[in-house]
């Protein structure tokens, strides 16, 4: 939701463009697929036409992928609206456990907000993408299992890079994991400069990855040249060769039970 068209002109801002890369990165393998919605002039949107003409689309040209929302808090902070993706029905939302600061924004969550919505997720079917930048955010994930609002199975999506929040140094890494149990689905994001890194610690220690623009719009370290979102799945891909593994199928992710109709 961050990178305009002045700052890559990959980046996919209108629903056709999502749409198309979506199914691009469909067709050469992905389980996932993180959305957000953009208003005509590139700001994010949390309108639920717009979404509802992406995640259409989506289910038209990508059937069986599992479709993720935005919950964002980032530019709304009225409920109804931040809440009103839900109301569509995809497969999962985002539910980031926690305020925080970016570099030059903060991302207000207060937790009644962060309860209300992962309750409407729940009435709704929707199942929760834990979003986590810090130990107290997976903290409070685990408190809101053992009150009951969360449900299994959990899908904990954990972002290292962010300015306040995890380093993608190991003990930082080790620290995120070590309280979260193995039967619970677990995925890294690296922002900027250590995307790569990340994946690749990711793909050694057995973990799902996620990559994309939304996190990091540059192919090579030395950022010079502008990457596609195509270009960085298929550096996943390689790393994935390279390091002896398998990809986990888009099927066989949704057979763990990430999809509407599922008794969670």
């Amino acid at each position: 939701m961050v990178p305009q068209k002045v700052d890559t002109p990959h980046v996919p801002v209108s629903p056709s463009e999502i749409i198309e890369q979506t199914h691009q990165a469909y067709e050469l393998g992905i389980t996932i697929v993180h959305i957000h919605a953009r208003e005509k002039d590139g700001t994010p949107s949390w309108k639920p036409e717009i979404y509802q003409e992406i995640i259409e689309g989506i289910r038209k040209h990508c059937p069986g992928l599992v479709i993720c929302a935005s919950t964002s808090g980032r530019n709304v902070s009225e409920f109804e609206k931040r809440s009103a993706v839900i109301e569509l029905k995809p497969d999962m939302c985002s539910l980031t456990l926690s305020s925080l600061n970016f570099m030059h924004q903060a991302s207000v969550n207060e937790p009644q907000t962060i309860v209300k919505l992962a309750e409407k997720m729940k009435r709704f079917g929707v199942h929760p993408e834990l979003e986590c930048f810090d130990l107290g955010m997976i903290n409070y994930g685990f408190y809101l299992i053992k009150k009951g609002i969360l449900k299994p199975p959990f899908y904990w999506n954990l972002i290292f890079g962010n300015i306040a929040g995890f380093q993608p140094k190991q003990y930082h890494i080790t620290a995120a994991v070590s309280d979260i149990p193995e039967s619970h689905s677990i995925v890294f994001g690296g922002i900027g400069k250590f995307q790569a890194n990340v994946i690749e610690t990711a793909i050694a220690e057995g973990f799902g990855v996620r990559v994309g623009l939304e996190d990091n719009i540059w192919l090579d370290s030395g950022q010079s040249k502008l990457a596609t979102n195509v270009q960085l799945l298929q550096g996943v891909h390689a790393k994935v060769e390279d390091a002896g593994k398998e990809l986990l199928s888009y099927t066989d992710f949704g057979n763990m039970g990430f999809y509407n109709g599922f008794n969670f």
